[in-house]
């Protein structure tokens, strides 16, 4: 069978020279850094990271700890209440 280029037992020449430019690349940076490079590329890399992240304000923090307390004080009680009515149900059903 043959498709819109040429057959598909032979590649194609664009294909041949796509191979052969990967393998003659060596990796970037990280091929020519020992281990000790490649780390200290990596805390690089973290702390450029962290400096394009939005911190809240010490308004927002606290707002959002609030929020979070409440919530979760709330599934508390959600879940105590249910808790004791499946409690009180087996009691019922169970004698």
């Amino acid at each position: 069978m043959t498709d819109a280029v040429g057959s598909i037992d032979t590649p194609d020449a664009d294909d041949e020279t796509a191979e052969s430019k990967k393998k003659t690349r060596k990796g970037g940076k990280r091929g020519k850094k020992g281990p000790l490079g490649r780390l200290a590329l990596f805390y690089r890399q973290i702390v450029a990271e962290l400096r394009k992240v939005v911190w809240p304000t010490r308004s927002q923090l606290s707002t959002y700890t609030t929020v979070v307390i409440i919530f979760v004080v709330i599934m508390i009680g959600l879940v105590t209440v249910i808790d004791y009515g499946f409690q009180e149900a087996v009691k019922y059903v169970f004698g």
